[in-house]
């Protein structure tokens, strides 16, 4: 029996009127994950537990198969695990952002989370910048991918209270700077990585190129290494994860499962999406399980981009799932999870704590629904509520 999730970060949303009163989901063009839904078991799952922030981090532990409120830590370490920055007891891991505020006044608002989406090397070049300049035995930079990069606390404060940066895109940062105990070191760095961003090569580059350049950093997601159990240990599987996002191959680090590391992936539309379906179809040659993330649709809700949304729902669909489909019959008996972790409403650009559209589908099309297809009405009219998102795992291992 072969295993595998296929998640769309971030797929579902609200009623938008500029779509007819439809969601982005309802308006894509989605054949494949339409007859999935027609033909498996088709419903609504909480991947957010009541209590906890509706993160990718969260959400994707739920469906992982772990349950947050035991294991959930924060942020950055399993981003860190990605990365291979091995944390000590004492040691807080942190996000860091390449951001780009804008400065009206005296004050500076968010004005792009992602610096334009910066390149990996140009982002590489600019934590080796900042690690050169302001690096130390208590503060470590390590670069990761595009804007998404590490900072270590030695000895670090892990209560202190931060704000992801996508949750304020448009707004002044005033009121969602660090705060609380250790929020002084936090913000110092920041405003001297202003100063010191100001006039480096890489943004002197991007300026005349007429692109976004990076000119803070943002210090956000912290946490202690956590303690998870093996998919070997918890369900008896051998697997592998298929991300270009750190935090998901972070999981799967923490998971024992194998982390694959397809060339060309970017974590939004232009990604590899042939090399991921491809990569994930060859795992299961020598593996139970594999966990398949595209970031695409999350990132296009956060830059609130419709047309980038709908285009990264339809190419997940025919780009992902279709080959997945097709690919995935050689192995005989399997089953297929689709799936997102959390809703990612274009209106607010950030996640919300929703129940998301999922379905189990194992080949067999011997029931055929009148559900218009994969979506978020349709999957309420089902009736089926997993009130618990992590028990999708369990029941995907179980037979029909």
């Amino acid at each position: 029996m072969k295993y595998i999730v296929l998640l769309g970060d971030g797929m579902p949303d609200e009623r938008i009127i500029e779509l007819g009163n439809k969601t982005p989901l309802q308006v894509a063009l989605t054949p494949n994950m339409d007859r999935m839904a027609r033909h498996g078991l088709f419903g609504l799952a909480q991947t957010v537990p009541q209590g906890l922030p509706p993160g990718s981090d969260v959400a994707n532990l739920s469906v992982f198969g772990y349950d947050p409120h035991a294991c959930y830590t924060g942020r950055s370490p399993l981003e860190a695990a990605s990365m291979g920055v091995e944390l000590g007891p004492d040691d807080v891991a942190f996000r860091v952002n390449l951001v780009n505020l804008s400065q009206v006044g005296d004050s500076f608002c968010m004005r792009d989370y992602s610096s334009g989406h910066i390149t990996t090397d140009e982002g590489m070049e600019l934590i080796s910048s900042l690690q050169k300049q302001f690096g130390s035995d208590e503060f470590h930079f390590h670069a990761g991918v595009s804007y998404r990069h590490l900072l270590v606390w030695r000895n670090g404060r892990e209560t202190v209270k931060t704000t992801p940066p996508h949750d304020i895109t448009g707004k002044y940062i005033d009121g969602y700077l660090p705060q609380g105990e250790g929020a002084d070191c936090l913000n110092q760095l920041m405003n001297i990585s202003r100063q010191f961003l100001a006039n480096h090569p890489v943004n002197l580059l991007r300026l005349a190129q007429n692109k976004v350049p990076t000119n803070s950093i943002w210090l956000w997601g912290q946490g202690k290494a956590p303690r998870m159990q093996t998919y070997k240990d918890k369900f008896g599987l051998t697997g592998a994860v298929i991300s270009a996002v750190d935090l998901i191959r972070g999981i799967g680090v923490y998971a024992g499962l194998d982390i694959i590391k397809v060339p060309g992936v970017t974590g939004y539309i232009d990604t590899n999406y042939q090399g991921k379906a491809e990569a994930a179809l060859a795992a299961l040659e020598t593996r139970d399980f594999v966990y398949l993330h595209v970031e695409a649709p999350d990132e296009a809700s956060h830059s609130g981009n419709l047309e980038d949304k709908i285009r990264a729902i339809e190419d997940f669909d025919k780009k992902i799932v279709g080959p997945i489909l097709e690919g995935i019959r050689k192995y005989g008996a399997y089953r297929i999870l689709c799936i997102s972790d959390h809703p990612t409403p274009l209106r607010i650009m950030t996640h919300s704590s929703d129940a998301v559209p999922f379905v189990l589908y194992d080949g067999k099309e011997d029931q055929d629904s009148l559900l218009k297809g994969f979506d978020e009405e349709s999957a309420r009219m089902t009736g089926l509520y997993i009130e618990e998102g992590n028990r999708l795992m369990e029941m995907m291992l179980q037979q029909r």
